[in-house]
C-alpha cells in the first residue's frame, strides 16, 4: 500500500479541492493514482461560524477556500473510548483552545483528516497553528510545487 495516506500531505486549496473521490464509505482520495487521507494547508481564515458542538471556518490560500470543521464537542471527541466523558477533558480542552486561535484575518497552518459532507471535500481539523512569520504562506506554496513535483505526482511503485 502506498504509505502517502500515514502523512499529512502539504497541499494548495485547489490542489485539495480536486482531489479525486475513490471510495465513498470510508471516504477515500486519489492524487495521481495515490491515496491521500490527510492534508496539511496554510492560509488565512476568512470566515469563522462557531456552534455549540464544532467550529466552522475557511481558510483561503490564494488559489481557493478550504471548509475546515474543529470538532468542539467532548462526547463527539472521546466517542472511542471506553470510560465517561470527564469534567476535565485533556481532548475537549485543546480543541478549545485550538478555536480561540482561528479568528478573521490570522494566518493559520491546519493539519487534519479529508473528509466529505454534503458533497463538498473539507478537513477535519486535527490540529491548528498560528503562524507569525510572515513569509509562511510563500514558504508553503513552494514546499508544495517542490513535494508535488519531486513526490506526489509520481505513480505509487508497482507491488
Amino acid at each position: 500500500m502506498d504509505s502517502l495516506h500515514l502523512v499529512h500531505v502539504k497541499l494548495l486549496a485547489a490542489d485539495l479541492l480536486s482531489l479525486t473521490l475513490r471510495h465513498a464509505s470510508p471516504p477515500s482520495f486519489a492524487r495521481c493514482g495515490r491515496t491521500v487521507a490527510r492534508a496539511e494547508i496554510v492560509g488565512v481564515v476568512v470566515s469563522r461560524d462557531r456552534r455549540d458542538k464544532f467550529l466552522r471556518f475557511l481558510v483561503d490560500d490564494g488559489t481557493g477556500c478550504v471548509p475546515c470543521v474543529l470538532w468542539l464537542n467532548h462526547h463527539y471527541l472521546n466517542a472511542n473510548t471506553s470510560s465517561g466523558a470527564s469534567d476535565s477533558d485533556p481532548t475537549a480542552e485543546m480543541a478549545l483552545k485550538m478555536s480561540e486561535l482561528v479568528s478573521l484575518g490570522t494566518v493559520l497552518r491546519v493539519r487534519g483528516r479529508i473528509v466529505v459532507y454534503r458533497g463538498a471535500i473539507q478537513i477535519a481539523v486535527r490540529d491548528v497553528v498560528l503562524e507569525k512569520d510572515p513569509n509562511v504562506e510563500v514558504l508553503h506554496w513552494l514546499q508544495c510545487v517542490r513535494l508535488a513535483k519531486e513526490c506526489y505526482d509520481r505513480w505509487p511503485p508497482s507491488a
